[in-house]
């Protein structure tokens, strides 16, 4: 059994920042891809950042220079500064990770349960 746990959401204002975590533990064998969507109330899931394993990465338009994702693959952990924050930037933050489980054989697609972030002051 695989489990993705998001932390280190919460309030702030804009310009501030915010680093969140994902925590992928369990029964895994390898790790391909981790990355972060967002979804506002209202709005489709979005692509906010990705990381392969060999630390190859890709961000949004909306938050290149501003947002930086970064892993650590011996703590199956990934990472998201977001700094210069904005209103607009407001929703939950959900990781993805793109696994290979023990005994499986195949990646898959495994997401966590979210975390919020509201930028408000």
């Amino acid at each position: 059994q695989v489990q993705l746990v998001e932390s280190g959401g919460g309030l702030v204002q804009p310009g501030g920042s915010l680093r969140l975590s994902c925590a992928a533990s369990g029964s895994i064998f390898s790790i391909n891809v981790m990355g972060w969507y967002r979804q506002a109330p209202g709005k489709q899931r979005e692509l906010v950042a990705r990381i392969t394993s060999g630390g190859s990465t890709n961000y949004a338009d909306s938050v290149k220079g501003r947002f930086t994702i970064s892993r650590d693959n011996a703590k199956n952990t990934a990472y998201l500064q977001m700094n210069s924050l904005k209103p607009e930037d407001t929703a939950v933050y959900i990781c993805k990770a793109d696994l290979t489980p023990i005994g499986l054989g195949h990646i898959m697609d495994y997401w966590g349960e979210g975390t919020l972030v509201t930028v408000s002051s």
